[in-house]
């Protein structure tokens, strides 16, 4: 089972943070309003930036490392990363 971290700009231009073992159903369930309390109110989101992970311990880390993460440092780590684009991994 495959763990990652991933980063989500809210419709508000806030970043969320958060880890799943199934990132296409993670970030339907988050755009449907089912998923975390804080984007529900700040929907529809955009993925912006994933993290593999080699355990759900190993992604839990690193979201708690990203959360201590100033904005502009997050938004530093989004443009060094790669993104879910049509189906293709860019970056």
């Amino acid at each position: 089972m495959n763990w990652v971290c991933y980063l989500l700009r809210c419709a508000d231009n806030t970043l969320y943070c958060g880890i799943t073992n199934d990132l296409v159903k993670r970030v339907a369930a988050h755009n449907a309003g089912t998923a975390a309390k804080y984007t529900r109110a700040r929907g529809p989101v955009v993925l912006v930036y994933v993290e593999d992970c080699t355990d759900r311990s190993v992604a839990s880390r690193r979201e708690m490392e990203i959360k201590k993460l100033t904005r502009m440092e997050k938004l530093a780590l989004i443009g060094n990363g790669f993104v879910l684009e049509g189906g293709n991994w860019t970056g």
